[in-house]
């Protein structure tokens, strides 16, 4: 919305002189007193003509005004309830992921390594912890202190086994960052009484997702609460730098009912929706003498206008109208930016299900592919075309598996990994890139250093900044990459995002280009929009590059070098957490000893394909395309069948559905579920329905066969 309105005016007493001296020069002898009074009359008439006019217009404009700021505040209520819900959806999920998977653990593996596991795998959750039916913490993810069991609303005792609870916002004692517990039920065999709890912490930033400075009114205050007025987050962007640490230790403390606020005779518009699955409401709020500045400043104008002179107030008319149209111009920013939103979210689903459709070929041509290696002479030329086959194949599924990425906007997997590596493969990548006389200088001291996020989507963020550099720098130009460590020993607000105090690791890169253009600095990061429209940029690099970095809870700050040229540097969190052990193929692929294998895919192909496969690895297999048909052969099967591989998306019946229409004749059966789309949510769907594993496609022969061997085990 517009922020001001710079009036304008001048002097009046002169042109108030000059119109009486006409008047008075116009006006014949013979009138006399009756032509003055009658001027006034009418003077007094189109005055007040003029008042009516006026008073008309700015109530129209203030009743725009109010419209148009609930219906963005509403907006954006129901947009940051939606990502709260879906965040703490797939927490849960992940929970209940967890807590299913507890069964197949080995005995080797403690409870506390087992949770690690968990905490790095399960979106926005920090630390895992696991009490026992006394509400005391039995082990956790690591030594962060577990929440008070008799903080939680709805009481733990009282939860049934689908249900969720949040506890009240705690500080964490060694990064003082503001966290709330997700509670669920473990999971009980014979009886409904609880047997512990399964808790995560998240923290407030996660919590809150992607609203920050650059999605929010400078004025708007957003505050989250539990439905017994306890307040778990909130943002306000007009708080000092200096006071967010005592802010952030009202919020750990508060513990008091939620302020009502009411829009007749209040100060703020707000809007409030409720997450009614977590007892949550979400509460936006915005400074109603912010939103009704431009119109107050107009009516004075007119006010003063209409007092002094009838000029003046057609004047103060022409700016009411201004402001007008520079309100209705900004209602049309936000539909432009929610319509960029909805092209986004198309070219998301877009390009999943091409994705899955294209993973669908590959799984066909790697089957195939591994068949005919088999059978060619080793050294022969055909073993080499083919093995050159098999390595397209590889580039194509990482090209499948970045795009799905893309588009399950948020489903990505998270792990602990060394910046420095990324940034080598990464540098080499852009390589390509190059023009003549271009060159990239890397300079890497901070050795060693951890962040945890995708690899895989910030090694495709820094490809992206780096071409970018390339072409922003002239011919003879040098790109510097640098990596660092930062400790930000207070809140820092960047040029795009804002950051908590802590220890950050740093990439630095920098063009010697012109730099990035003022009107271009604030819409840099947005979806579609480009400076390089006539060079073919589609306007999507650095909007993937901004929600790289957001994924991974750090910022980006864009700055122009004082001598020429623009330096992007993203700020990541740096951990001190282990990274995973990597695991070790085995070395003689895994046969079977005649197990008879029931194979349902509605893909003919990939349904031949894997009968094939299993049973040149040692297995009795049975293609079924007809999930129906399937089901129904399972049932009948004499002798019965040890093991069922199953496509995920198939008409009639999904894989999912066809493992719960089995488990009740058949609890123990081994059953895999093959996807090409899929995430989190896909998997905390398969451990409910009771799957023994979840495999994506295109699925290598070994990958097929080590599954096999530990579901049959």
């Amino acid at each position: 919305m517009p922020t001001g309105v710079r009036p304008w005016g001048g002097p009046v007493g002169s042109s108030a002189r000059c119109y009486g001296e006409r008047a008075m020069s116009a006006q014949p002898p013979a009138t006399g007193r009756g032509l003055w009074r009658s001027l006034w009359v009418w003077a007094l008439l189109v005055w007040l003509a003029m008042v009516a006019l006026a008073a008309g217009v700015l109530q129209h404009q203030r009743t725009q005004t109010l419209n148009s700021q609930s219906r963005e505040v509403a907006l954006l209520a129901t947009a940051l309830a939606d990502a709260i819900e879906r965040g703490l959806q797939g927490a849960e999920g992940g929970l209940r992921a967890l807590d299913a998977q507890r069964a197949r653990r080995s005995a080797e593996q403690d409870e506390a390594t087992a949770l690690r596991q968990g905490a790095d795998l399960i979106h926005l959750v920090r630390t895992l912890w696991v009490f026992d039916a006394s509400g005391q913490p039995r082990a956790g993810s690591d030594a962060t202190p577990a929440p008070d069991f008799r903080t939680f609303a709805p009481a733990l005792a009282q939860l049934p086994p689908d249900g969720a609870a949040l506890s009240r916002p705690y500080s964490d004692p060694t990064t003082h960052d503001n966290l709330v517990a997700l509670a669920v039920p473990l999971r009980t065999e014979r009886t409904g009484v609880a047997a512990g709890w399964l808790v995560g912490a998240v923290g407030e930033p996660e919590l809150l997702g992607a609203f920050n400075a650059r999605t929010l009114d400078p004025h708007d205050r957003v505050a989250v609460y539990r439905n017994d007025g306890v307040r778990l987050a909130q943002v306000h962007l007009n708080t000092p730098a200096g006071d967010e640490a005592d802010r952030a230790r009202r919020l750990a403390q508060d513990a008091g009912p939620l302020q009502r606020v009411a829009t007749d005779g209040s100060d703020r518009l707000f809007a409030q929706r409720q997450v009614a699955r977590y007892g949550v409401t979400v509460r936006v709020s915005r400074d109603l003498a912010v939103v009704l500045a431009e119109w107050q400043a107009a009516a004075a104008l007119s006010a003063a206008a209409l007092l002094l002179l009838l000029a003046v107030m057609l004047a103060a008319l022409a700016l009411a109208q201004h402001a007008e149209r520079r309100r209705a111009q900004a209602q049309q920013t936000l539909q432009a930016r929610l319509a960029r939103v909805g092209r986004l979210e198309s070219l998301g689903t877009l390009a999943g299900g091409v994705a899955h459709d294209f993973n669908n070929v590959l799984g066909a041509i790697v089957g195939f592919g591994e068949m005919a290696q088999d059978a060619a002479e080793p050294g022969s030329r055909q073993r080499r075309h083919l093995d050159k086959l098999m390595q397209a194949a590889d580039r194509g599924r990482a090209m499948v598996e970045r795009v799905l990425a893309f588009s399950r906007g948020g489903a990505q997997s998270t792990a602990v990994f060394e910046l420095e590596p990324v940034v080598h493969e990464a540098v080499q990548a852009a390589r390509a890139s190059l023009h003549d006389g271009a060159a990239f200088a890397l300079d890497a001291p901070a050795d060693g250093v951890r962040v945890r996020g995708d690899a895989s989507q910030l090694y495709e963020a820094l490809i992206n900044l780096c071409r970018n550099a390339v072409q922003a720098s002239p011919p003879h130009g040098r790109v510097q990459v640098t990596i660092a460590r930062r400790q930000l020993d207070a809140s820092t607000v960047l040029s795009h995002g804002a950051l908590a105090a802590g220890r950050y690791a740093t990439v630095a890169v920098a063009d010697q280009g012109r730099g990035v253009p003022a009107d271009a600095m604030e819409r840099l990061f947005e979806p579609f929009f480009t400076t390089r429209a006539e060079h073919g940029g589609s306007g999507l690099g650095l909007a993937m590059v901004h929600g790289v970095v957001g994924e991974a809870g750090g910022a980006i700050d864009v700055q122009n070098l004082p001598g020429s040229g623009a330096c992007f540097t993203l700020y990541l969190p740096e951990t001190v957490l282990p990274m995973p052990a990597a695991q070790a193929a085995p070395d003689v692929m895994p046969r079977g000893q005649g197990q008879r294998i029931a194979v349902v895919d509605d893909e003919p192909a990939l349904a031949q394909l894997a009968q094939e496969a299993l049973q040149g690895l040692g297995y009795q297999a049975q293609a079924f395309t007809d999930p129906l048909a399937a089901l129904q052969a399972v049932r009948n099967a004499q002798p019965p069948f040890d093991a069922v591989v199953t496509d995920e998306v198939m008409p009639a019946l999904t894989g999912t559905q066809l493992i719960e229409s089995l488990r009740p004749d058949f609890p123990h059966l081994p059953v895999l579920l093959v996807s090409g789309y899929g995430g989190a949510m896909l998997a905390s769907r398969a451990a409910a329905a009771g799957a023994t594993g979840v495999l994506s496609k295109p699925v290598r022969r070994a990958e097929l066969a080590v599954a096999l061997r530990s579901a049959l085990r």
